[in-house]
């Protein structure tokens, strides 16, 4: 398993050697290591698993499982075991995962109060109000933000704040599909607080000094470097904790669910809500956000409400 995590896992992302590094010497390593390789099997499997689906979800022990199936799988390449056990075992029924969720009109409020004057309060007011994915913001450089906007001219029309949302947080840098590359207009909410967030930068990077790396990352870590998602859900949490919410109960990229949710509630179709979130199709974000999505299907009622009117009961 080591061998596998050391020369197995070359030219993959740093978010994947992360993922499996950590479900191998979480999950397999302190149950399966000591068994000699050419030792293991199905049945030592199917235990394992058994045993694993008493408290992970069926998600994380298919990850799991994968992981164990891909260090065999090299291993017999190589002739140290002759077949692969971890391929005659099922995944069984695991627990059932973190559900997602979004935050209120009043509980969003309240955090967006709390982040005033803290360092994430931009990150937070963007992921909220304009539903970006956290890797996207992570990735999101101050070149492909215009808080000016262009006056029409020459016969073009006038074009509001803007953030180009081309780039994120993956291997080679790209969104997560073609149709996540999108321009969207910023509330005027938004342009106040990068305004304010660009100003609190400029002064990390004085402090900084010769360690500060230009990268003109709009959220940077403390030297300008790329931001490291666990510590953003740490500063997120402290937010949420002055916020009078649960901080275990929330993170980062819920912020973009509660988008959705408010959207839905303020009455903006599902078409339009998929395109700013940067989906292919409304079945996406019908899939991923159903909890958030409120039902809009109301003609047919009303016509019927119309056609077969109550009747009302004798006095």
């Amino acid at each position: 398993m080591r061998e596998w995590l050391e020369f197995g896992l070359s030219g993959r992302a740093e978010a994947t050697v992360e993922k499996c590094t950590i479900l191998a010497n979480t999950h397999v390593i302190p149950a399966l290591g000591a068994r000699r390789l050419r030792d293991l099997s199905a049945d030592d499997v199917d235990r394992w698993l058994a045993d694993k689906a008493k408290s992970l979800s069926t998600r994380t022990l298919r990850e799991t499982r994968s992981v164990l199936k891909r260090a065999v799988t090299r291993a017999q390449a190589r002739d140290k075991v002759k077949r692969n056990v971890v391929m005659l075992c099922e995944v069984p029924e695991g627990q059932q995962g973190r559900p997602s969720k979004s935050l209120t009109l009043s509980q969003a409020e309240a955090l967006l109060a709390a982040a005033e004057g803290d360092a994430m309060h931009a990150y937070i007011v963007l992921s909220l109000l304009i539903g970006a994915r956290t890797e996207e913001l992570r990735a999101l450089t101050w070149s492909h933000v215009d808080l000016d906007g262009k006056p029409a001219a020459d016969g073009n029309p006038a074009s509001p704040p803007s953030i180009m949302v081309w780039r994120s947080v993956r291997a080679g840098g790209d969104t997560k599909t073609r149709k996540s590359r999108r321009t969207l207009a910023l509330p005027q909410r938004c342009v106040d607080a990068l305004l304010v967030h660009r100003v609190r930068q400029q002064h990390a990077k004085q402090a900084a000094g010769r360690r500060w790396q230009s990268n003109e990352l709009v959220f940077p870590s403390g030297v300008g470097t790329r931001a490291d998602a666990s510590h953003m859900r740490r500063s997120f949490r402290k937010v949420v904790k002055s916020a009078g919410l649960d901080p275990g109960q929330w993170t980062p990229r819920e912020l973009r669910h509660s988008f959705v949710s408010l959207m839905s509630d303020a009455g903006v179709p599902v078409e339009h809500i998929s395109r700013l979130v940067g989906h292919s199709g409304t079945t996406t974000t019908e899939t991923i956000y159903r909890k958030q999505l409120r039902p809009v299907l109301l003609e047919g009622a009303g016509a019927m409400d119309r056609i077969f009117p109550e009747e009302k009961p004798d006095a």
